[in-house]
């Protein structure tokens, strides 16, 4: 294959995200591997079977919780490996990481905590950052090749939100958090839609208050991000605004093989 079509979307719900016509969307947008974040569903609420008429097998990594966060990846390609979780305790029984391997390339879905209810769930954040950090550069040792997909939960340069000045002390756009990003991006990754797309008022997620969707008052804090080694490998990437199944949209990558 000389082409690989990645998409990746924070539903916010899967079986929501359905409802609200999810299916016919990913009908009119095929890709290769779909990462799905915050599925909100265990492996019994979670119809594996709508996706399969779609071409897709589906591998997922629930919280423990019911109804809470949970990952999920649809391919079309038959991975060699699938990994759930990244080792960590209470970050796998939240459902935050999923990984396939597909020959040399590795590609993640991960939902990063959110800190926006309060100080204690700021400080988990904080130190996900940390560990998440730790152990994908670990990974790196034996995969080389690593495509990240997901909810970081946090926009990081003012571009990547509407009204950077007000919140600059928001959970999401809090200076430890951009300072995490950058340190991120410059350890080896690369921000994918910003290496093709450098315009501002770009934005993958909208509050459902004070019709701020319709008034594109939004925050960019949904990335594919990939190694260093796969940048120049880099052909598209975009973000569909149009896509209304949750207050994220999903955000795509064409990656040459």
């Amino acid at each position: 294959m000389p082409e690989l079509q990645i998409l990746s979307y924070n539903v916010n719900g899967v079986r929501a995200a359905i409802k609200n016509g999810l299916l016919d969307w990913l009908r009119a947008h095929p890709c290769d591997v779909v990462c799905l974040q915050e599925i909100k569903a265990d492996d019994d609420a979670f119809d594996t079977s709508v996706f399969r008429e779609l071409g897709y097998e589906s591998y997922t990594f629930p919280a423990v919780k019911k109804g809470y966060s949970g990952v999920a990846i649809l391919t079309r390609i038959q991975p060699d490996a699938v990994v759930r979780g990244c080792g960590i305790t209470a970050y796998d029984d939240e459902g935050r990481n999923i990984r396939i391997d597909i020959g040399d390339l590795s590609i993640m879905s991960a939902y990063f905590p959110s800190g926006t209810t309060g100080d204690e769930r700021q400080s988990v954040k904080m130190k996900y950052l940390d560990d998440f950090f730790d152990y994908i550069h670990d990974l790196q040792k034996t995969r080389s090749k690593v495509v990240i997909c997901g909810d970081y939960n946090i926009a990081h340069t003012e571009i990547d939100i509407h009204n950077p000045v007000s919140n600059k002390d928001t959970s999401g756009f809090k200076p430890e958090e951009r300072a995490w990003m950058t340190r991120f991006f410059e350890s080896g990754f690369v921000d994918t839609f910003r290496h093709i797309c450098p315009d501002p008022h770009q934005y993958s997620w909208w509050s459902y208050r004070a019709n701020s969707r319709a008034n594109n008052k939004g925050w960019r804090i949904d990335y594919i991000s990939v190694t260093q080694n796969l940048k120049d490998a880099v052909l598209s990437a975009a973000i569909y605004q149009d896509a209304v199944h949750s207050d994220h949209c999903p955000v795509y990558l064409r990656l040459r093989q």
